[in-house]
């Protein structure tokens, strides 16, 4: 590629202005929260938030959630489904023992609401509280989770986690003896008829440490196998509907008959260990659908629960309904097209979705050099090479462009031999999912986006 792109996106230069002004307060859910330096949450984010697709009747994220729900039945399992997203920085980030300097405190990764406040990015912001409940054995939650991220089909700013535990406590179970107790109910749960492939041992010290200040490597093997057979009935309830609504559609790669495979792949998360991901393999191919473990034991202390042992689990929605419902893109969740919604039903099988429209995308490009931290002349904002993120340009197209854009990426990159400076050069493909877009109105967006990413952002225009 090199250089050769140089000629055609060169343009009149944009001068910087001001930032916009962040409004003193912002209104979430009823709620007031006051604003500071550390603002970042746009209104097209909030705008969002009472949607939770999660729980809107018939809709493929909901319909998702209830079919992994039916695997962890009430009274054991307590569902939450309605919590507000809005948690602080301690539940979100210091309850699971994130580092101070984990990149997932970023403002370029979170939104946040202030310094202290955030829109949750995982729903294990609540794991601390709902543990400290200890309404039950088991628990449930789905929710919407907010990422500042890249722009393409799979990739949304917001999207729906659900995650789930399973704990035992020793005063409670016979003898105290908990890998007794765990082997027992593991005897009465349902077998199935999945290959399972899974080479690993359960625990490794380097790779898969045991907890050893915490728990006895008996207890973690009857754990860990009670949370596989556990997860593995989940890929049995999605994928052998999936798969009926393959062969029905005649899209299946093999045949109705044969029997789903999975594999256990070892893992690291910050809040399990051991760790694994469980892959299915589907229509050719190994997907990673979830990740898991062994509940770390300091999150159990630190809920006021230190004799409690147990495993969690935690997935995202959106992938899992792409890949049931043969939805090519993550956008159409947001949809309130009739042509759309009207294809899913709370009644029978899955449906796998039916295209109702293609319309062509409109390419343009973008392309702009970052000051270089000792010369002011991308307009002195910010954005020299040493604070420059990726997802604030994102935040700038969705802002300006939302749901009209299907997808941006780096295409080109120089540095200046002489001066050293860094020049990017994005591609943003403007397509509507519901009408064709006309170019003279991916030029409209397109220009609002370069002004803004000199506003905002302190770039100078090629």
């Amino acid at each position: 590629m090199g250089s050769n792109w140089y000629p055609l996106v060169m343009s009149t230069k944009i001068v910087a202005v001001a930032a916009e002004s962040t409004p003193s307060k912002l209104e979430i859910d009823g709620k007031v929260y006051q604003t500071d330096s550390w603002t970042n949450v746009p209104q097209s984010i909030l705008s969002l938030i009472p949607r939770r697709l999660h729980l809107q009747p018939s809709h493929p994220v909901s319909l998702t959630r209830k079919l992994i729900e039916s695997r962890f039945p009430p009274p054991t399992f307590t569902y939450y489904n309605n919590i507000s997203p809005v948690v602080t920085v301690a539940q979100n980030f210091d309850s699971l023992g994130f580092p101070a300097d984990h990149p997932g405190r970023n403002r370029s990764d979170t939104y946040y609401i202030n310094r202290d406040t955030v829109l949750r990015t995982h729903t294990s912001a609540h794991e601390a509280e709902i543990f400290r409940q200890n309404g039950s054995e088991g628990y449930t939650i789905s929710a919407d989770v907010y990422r500042r991220d890249a722009i393409d089909r799979s990739h949304y700013p917001i999207f729906h986690q659900m995650e789930g535990a399973r704990m035992w406590d020793r005063r409670e179970v016979p003898g105290g003896d908990v890998a007794k107790a765990v082997w027992d109910e593991l005897s009465r749960m349902p077998t199935h008829n999945l290959e399972v492939d899974d080479p690993n041992p359960t625990v490794h010290p380097e790779r898969n440490p045991l907890q050893a200040e915490h728990h006895s490597i008996k207890e973690v093997e009857a754990i860990a196998a009670h949370l596989k057979r556990s997860l593995e009935g989940v890929v049995v309830e999605l994928f052998s509907k999936a798969k009926q609504a393959a062969a029905a559609a005649s899209t299946l790669d093999s045949s109705p008959d044969e029997p789903l495979k999975v594999r256990w792949v070892e893992a690291y998360f910050p809040f399990t260990s051991p760790s694994w991901e469980l892959e299915v393999f589907w229509q050719g191919d190994w997907l990673e659908i979830l990740g898991c473990g062994v509940t770390k034991q300091d999150v159990l202390i630190n809920a006021d629960v230190p004799d409690q042992i147990g495993w969690a689990f935690g997935m995202g929605l959106e992938r899992v309904a792409m890949l049931l419902f043969s939805i090519p893109d993550i956008r159409l969740f947001w949809s309130k097209d009739d042509r759309f919604l009207s294809q899913f039903s709370d009644v029978g099988n899955i449906n796998r979705f039916k295209t109702f429209s293609k319309h062509p995308g409109c390419h343009k490009d973008v392309s702009f050099w970052l000051r270089s931290s000792s010369n002011s002349a991308g307009g002195g904002l910010k954005s020299n090479a040493q604070d420059f993120h990726e997802n604030d340009v994102m935040e700038v197209v969705r802002e300006i462009g939302g749901d009209l854009v299907e997808d941006v990426r780096l295409f080109d990159e120089f540095q200046h031999p002489a001066s050293g400076r860094k020049s990017l050069c994005y591609r943003i493909n403007y397509r509507s999912l519901e009408r064709t877009l006309t170019n003279e109105e991916a030029n409209e967006l397109h220009e609002r986006v370069k002004k803004d990413l000199v506003q905002k952002l302190g770039v100078e225009m090629r």
